[in-house]
């Protein structure tokens, strides 16, 4: 093999490589509770469905969007969007785990778990027992347009 062809099969190794990896992981999910499961969804912020996010501490739950039991997307600061799994990162999956928007809070009715929407925290954790955060989803705004996505 020539120098030239050598020199064309390197570069085009390292270009793959430089798209293969990223170093991103905002979609990643590292909860043993919360399997991977697909999110690609926009929301037009002129709808009158999604009126509640057009204010600060606003929030509306998306429940086919994708996700395992659906999304959150929460107003932070008027301009800055969060979008939450919905499904309860503390248990499995069941017909408990889905949690329910109570002002800035998600209440899990499994065992009455608050998160906060601002951060995904567990407010009121159980003494003794390892507690996960919610799931985070990526989130982008354009124009009046959001795109929640894990990919």
């Amino acid at each position: 093999m020539n120098i030239p062809m050598k020199r064309f099969l390197i570069l085009c190794c390292v270009v793959i490589c430089m798209f293969s990896c990223n170093s991103d992981d905002g979609g990643n999910n590292n909860n043993p509770f919360i399997p991977n499961a697909l999110v690609q969804f926009q929301i037009n912020l002129n709808l009158p469905l999604y009126d509640n996010l057009s204010f600060a501490g606003g929030s509306h739950y998306v429940p086919n969007g994708g996700g395992v039991r659906g999304f959150f997307v929460f107003n932070l600061s008027g301009d800055q969007f969060l979008a939450w799994e919905a499904s309860c990162p503390n248990h499995i999956p069941s017909n408990c785990s889905t949690m329910t928007i109570n002002g800035v809070l998600a209440t899990c009715a499994c065992e009455d778990y608050e998160y906060s929407l601002a951060n995904g925290q567990l407010l009121n954790p159980v003494e003794g027992s390892d507690s996960f955060p919610m799931v985070n989803y990526r989130i982008t705004k354009s124009g009046d347009v959001l795109t929640i996505s894990n990919n």
